[in-house]
């Protein structure tokens, strides 16, 4: 088997403090050895420049960046200009996004509706130039129509020049199975890497949880619930819960792991100690 990979996903902060932040809380996940670094954009494209400038630092820094790309309010010649700029600065890897549509849309406003589109621009513009990453939900996407159709919209990301994709994150390992399982009877090759966020703060997950359609399972909502404000508890049994989670995905198959770490180092870090120090 392969040896698993991993990246870990930033966004770009908003003030001078964060910037320094993030450089101390990528310092200590460097020592992990991802294989790339992510950079989110916000809602709508929002926080742009911020992205380029995080983009750019991790660049100098000699390691990977991933900036992403997405539909929502882009036109062609924005993200040509954006392509070219990624190739002067010698960026190999995107992840093209939709990106989440405003309450109410039905479709992407902008020259791009959807992420296939977006991705088969990029290769007519740029050739192979560079690897790019999809999303992938192995719980359906929120505002997709039905499971199957949300299938299909993945089919048509693969089949437009994906290398591979990354899923929202999720804690039900059966969910990531049936849905690789779909995906590959559906002709799709490319893999298929488990987003994984770990479990801190149950305030913040549960919001984040019903944006996004990620299902926390009921006996894991119930027992974070219980703790309380006990946020020494919290992090422990959610460091349990989803190291569990990441040894049947490696033992299932899993390629490895994307981390969702809103630039916080620590839980990634412990995380990823339980799963791999002990056999180095």
């Amino acid at each position: 088997m392969a040896q698993p990979t991993f990246s870990i996903e930033f966004f770009p902060p908003k003030t001078p403090e964060g910037v320094e932040n993030l450089r101390q809380e990528r310092n200590q996940l460097a020592e992990l050895g991802a294989t790339y670094y992510s950079v989110t954009l916000g809602a709508g494209g929002s926080a742009r420049y911020g992205n380029n400038d995080t983009v750019t630092e991790i660049q100098k820094e000699g390691r990977e960046a991933a900036p992403h790309l997405l539909c929502i309010g882009s036109k062609c010649d924005d993200v040509r200009t954006r392509l070219h700029e990624y190739k002067a600065q010698g960026i190999r890897h995107l992840v093209a996004l939709r990106g989440d549509l405003p309450e109410g849309e039905e479709r992407a406003q902008g020259e791009f509706h959807y992420a296939n589109e977006l991705v088969e621009f990029i290769r007519r513009e740029t050739g192979d130039w560079f690897k790019i990453d999809v999303a992938a939900y192995p719980e359906m996407h929120p505002q997709a129509v039905s499971a199957q159709a949300d299938l299909q919209n993945f089919v048509r990301k693969a089949n437009a020049g994906a290398n591979s994709a990354i899923t929202q994150y999720f804690y039900n390992a059966d969910a990531y199975f049936r849905f690789v399982d779909e995906a590959r009877k559906a002709g799709v090759t490319i893999p298929i890497v488990p987003g994984i966020m770990p479990i801190t703060n149950y305030a913040q997950l549960a919001r984040f949880s019903d944006m996004c359609g990620a299902e926390i399972p009921r006996w894991v909502r119930l027992r974070l619930e219980g703790y309380g404000d006990d946020l020494e508890s919290i992090r422990a049994f959610g460091l349990d819960v989803v190291t569990q989670l990441c040894e049947r995905l490696l033992a299932g198959g899993a390629p490895g792991f994307h981390f969702y770490s809103l630039n916080r180092a620590a839980p990634t870090v412990a995380i990823w100690q339980r799963l791999f120090a002990a056999k180095q």
